[in-house]
């Protein structure tokens, strides 16, 4: 549906940029062409763009969209490869308001670092970052986190595919808002932490980092999906031990995948591995690999932390395509990583418009460059075949 400047429209802007500032509120299709976007596909027209700096000001924004009864799409990082922190099309019924929370980017840590309070823009990285001195990582330090993905994003979603001990992202204990069979939108704190009984309350309290050591409860609920090693061993089983959408692992914010606007969740992160090896095992017939994958999976008394499938055609593919960001993360560092796909982002966003320049011109530049740099040995990927 594409956006008109109708009288009921200019009042909802204003009473938007009333709530957050003009200056974090963009309505230019230009300017907010690559929140509109997908990382790999999805795009479509959007009302505007809103950037809450507090968990009061998305409350408020929330509640000014479903007033003025228009669809809702909450985004992060915009790091998702299956669309869903975008529009797809432009055939809704409704115009579209996407609600960035990249300025949301607090975390509280708890019990020492056994568990994270993570706001809806907090990053992998960051998370990873604050938990280094004591030990311990988040749920996920792999993919994603090198590109700024959220946290929360990965709650939404049961993220983690490749992730053999920890399984997909999963939490009972959460912070959202929802809009009740009455149609108006309701806060639910299942934090376990006592925060008030408003939401003006609940979430002035997240916003001032008041949160007391005594008001952390602990009843038994689970911050991490506890079994999921115990399915994963089941070799034997019928049904795989995780797959999309998996009615064990959707509890409220845990594979709520845009059906709930989440504030806060309460995780748990892990001991930090003091050892580690990377195994890359090759053969040209599948059926060994599942022998060596049901033996490790059932025999092991440790399991790998992750593990993942790839045809010997990737390899190829990464070197030719993926050049640039290997020497990026291995010279710069991961922390660079989401700086330099924002830049990316916009100078794709900025060059579409100059026709000059085909779409995705950083894409198609990068590897261009790839021959200046040395490559991996001669038959590299035909040994791992062997």
């Amino acid at each position: 549906m594409s956006s008109a400047a109708t009288p009921q429209n200019n009042a909802f802007l204003t009473e938007l940029a009333r709530l957050v500032g003009s200056s974090h509120l963009l309505t230019d299709p230009a300017k907010t062409q690559r929140y509109r976007k997908g990382f790999r596909s999805g795009h479509g027209d959007a009302l505007a763009v809103v950037f809450p700096g507090t968990l009061l000001e998305l409350w408020r924004v929330l509640s000014a969209c479903v007033e003025a009864d228009k669809i809702i799409l909450m985004q992060a990082a915009n790091t998702g490869l299956t669309e869903g922190s975008t529009p797809s099309g432009n055939d809704y019924d409704r115009e579209i308001v996407i609600i960035s929370t990249l300025r949301l980017d607090k975390l509280h840590l708890l019990g020492k670092g056994e568990q994270v309070l993570a706001f809806p823009g907090t990053t992998l990285y960051s998370l990873e970052k604050a938990l280094k001195p004591f030990g311990r990582e988040p749920h996920s330090v792999i993919g994603s986190s090198c590109i700024g993905a959220s946290v929360i994003g990965g709650i939404c979603n049961n993220s983690g595919g490749s992730l053999v001990q920890r399984g997909p992202a999963y939490t009972e204990m959460s912070l959202f808002a929802q809009i009740d069979e009455s149609g108006r939108l309701r806060l639910v704190n299942h934090l376990g932490i006592d925060l008030g009984t408003t939401p003006e309350q609940i979430l002035s309290r997240l916003d001032d980092d008041r949160i007391k050591d005594e008001d952390v409860l602990h009843d038994g609920r689970h911050a991490h999906d506890h079994d999921y090693v115990t399915r994963v061993r089941d070799v034997t089983a019928d049904t795989p031990a995780r797959y999309n959408a998996d009615p064990d692992r959707l509890f409220e914010s845990s594979g709520c995948a845009g059906k709930l606007a989440v504030f806060a969740a309460r995780l748990d992160t892990f001991p930090a591995e003091k050892r580690q090896q990377v195994f890359y095992i090759g053969s040209n017939r599948p059926e060994v690999l599942t022998e060596i994958r049901r033996h490790i999976l059932a025999e092991f008394n440790n399991l790998p932390v992750a593990g993942e499938y790839m045809h010997r055609d990737i390899y190829d593919i990464a070197e030719r395509y993926g050049k640039d960001t290997f020497l990026m993360i291995d010279k710069l560092g991961t922390d660079k990583m989401p700086f330099f796909f924002t830049m990316k982002g916009r100078t794709d966003a900025m060059l579409e418009k100059v026709p000059l320049f085909k779409p995705h011109f950083t894409d198609r530049f990068m590897p261009k460059n790839r021959s200046r740099f040395p490559g991996a040995p001669a038959g590299a990927n035909e040994n791992l075949a062997r």
